[in-house]
């Protein structure tokens, strides 16, 4: 019986615990809520609850010396850390987390190691990686190119759910999600380098009508030309990673935006009330003309009507109501009023979308645009779906390592067939199905 270490037990460590139990291994999960990670073993005999502070390093190297594999579902801070401790005692590693320069430079230690540390083994990165290149690997031998390439995805409540002005709850990771609209992006479109400061990040969103929810507002993410290499499509021309969100949500935080109201710049609010703090951005004041409404209005020369406004307004950003902050950021105090408001309920469901379209040409002069989409529910009764996306990918993927069907070493993430062929396969028995559609005209293509 294998043994497997995993660090951590956050939103998504639920599905990634019960499938390794339910396949026969002894799953110990270390980290500083064990109670939660009790819940989540349920009982089972071959289930340990570990309390563990991930600063504690004695304690995990023994950990690891113990375990056959490691999972990391810390944040990815530690991941390095981690791995050193795995390159040490020639443990494999799995984590969900995207590959950070200091994790890729652990390569050749991890081949002396004999180890993989495995990495990107969730839905975005992860599914996003597996099922992309089925399709490039796919036209490549046919001896096509891929000319467009767009790759979008979107963890959202479920249509009925989305009832706030944001259209959006938060099922995993709320600050990192608020954090990211603090993000620059760059991507290709038609041979040209399109640098959007943070500034612009949600300035101009395109639409994709998404069979089964409907319109869908696109933004970009991070840095999309760097996948040119890693998938391995040097004669793309436009290269694009996006996020999926329901219309109102880039109005909202662009205007978020524009009014520092997500910046990471601590200043002393001590005394302060919520619409004191949105004075003090826009430069007014109390004895300024108007409204908090209005003076924000004013300051980004919008309407006070605006729907962005309304969003904020029902946030509570421009109620006088006491903050009880002393030297804080606009960051934690909007994050934290968005995840009193917008979390998602237990009779609630999550949902994921996903899209990729390809445009794609051939050595006979033929071109087909190649499309291929997820949409994903989560259930009321057993687990969200973007704990379903995330954690089964790196469960399959410690599987596979455990029983020799990943013979790969070093640092990887997935966009080789042989991990992502059976990743992928065993995700369509579970449901999790990207549909392929093959042979679509021109005028499908994103433009």
């Amino acid at each position: 019986m294998k043994k497997i270490l995993i660090l951590g037990s956050g939103l998504v460590a639920k599905p990634i615990i019960q499938y390794l139990l339910a396949e026969n291994h002894r799953v110990t999960v270390a980290s500083n809520t064990p109670d939660r990670s009790d819940a989540m073993i349920a009982g089972h005999v071959h289930g340990v609850s570990l309390f563990w502070e991930a600063g504690d390093e004695p304690s995990l190297d023994i950990m690891v010396s113990e375990h056959d594999i490691v999972v990391s579902l810390l944040p990815y801070v530690f991941h390095v850390m981690v791995a050193g401790h795995c390159i040490a005692h020639k443990k494999d590693l799995v984590t969900s987390s995207y590959v950070k320069p200091e994790m890729r430079a652990l390569d050749a230690a991890a081949k002396e190691a004999g180890i993989i540390l495995l990495n990107e083994m969730g839905l975005d990165p992860g599914i996003d990686h597996m099922s992309a290149m089925r399709i490039i690997d796919h036209v490549h031998e046919r001896e096509g190119a891929i000319l467009e390439f767009y790759s979008i995805c979107g963890a959202l409540p479920a249509p009925e759910a989305a009832g706030n002005p944001f259209r959006y709850k938060f099922s995993w990771s709320p600050k990192g999600v608020v954090l990211a609209g603090n993000n620059d992006a760059v991507y290709l479109k038609h041979g040209e380098i399109v640098e959007v400061p943070t500034r612009d990040l949600f300035k101009n969103p395109f639409h994709v009508e998404f069979p089964g929810v409907g319109d869908l507002e696109v933004y970009p993410n991070r840095d999309s030309i760097a996948y040119k290499e890693i998938y391995g499509i040097p004669e793309a021309m436009t290269m694009f990673r996006g996020t999926f969100r329901y219309r109102g949500w880039c109005e909202t935080l662009d205007l978020m935006k524009q009014l520092c109201l997500i910046s990471p710049e601590k200043y002393d609010m001590t005394g302060m009330t919520f619409a004191d703090m949105v004075l003090y951005q826009v430069k007014g004041g109390k004895s300024a003309p108007g409204t908090v409404r209005q003076q924000a209005a004013r300051f980004a020369g919008i309407e006070t009507g605006s729907y962005a406004l309304g969003a904020i307004s029902w946030l509570g950003l421009f109620d006088e109501v006491p903050m009880n902050r002393t030297v804080d950021s606009t960051f934690e105090v909007t994050s934290d009023l968005m995840i009193e408001k917008m979390a998602l309920g237990q009779s609630e469901r999550d949902m994921v979308a996903m899209q990729h379209t390809f445009l794609a040409a051939f050595s006979d002069g033929r071109k087909e645009v190649i499309r291929s989409r997820m949409l994903d529910f989560g259930t009321l009764d057993t687990d969200t779906s973007i704990a379903r996306t995330v954690a089964l990918p790196a469960a399959i993927g410690v599987e596979l390592i455990l029983n020799g069907q990943i013979a790969v070493k070093g640092v990887h993430v997935p966009v080789i067939p042989e991990i992502y062929n059976p990743v992928l396969d065993k995700l369509e028995a579970m449901g999790i199905k990207m549909v392929e559609e093959y042979g679509l005209p021109a005028t499908e293509m994103i433009k």
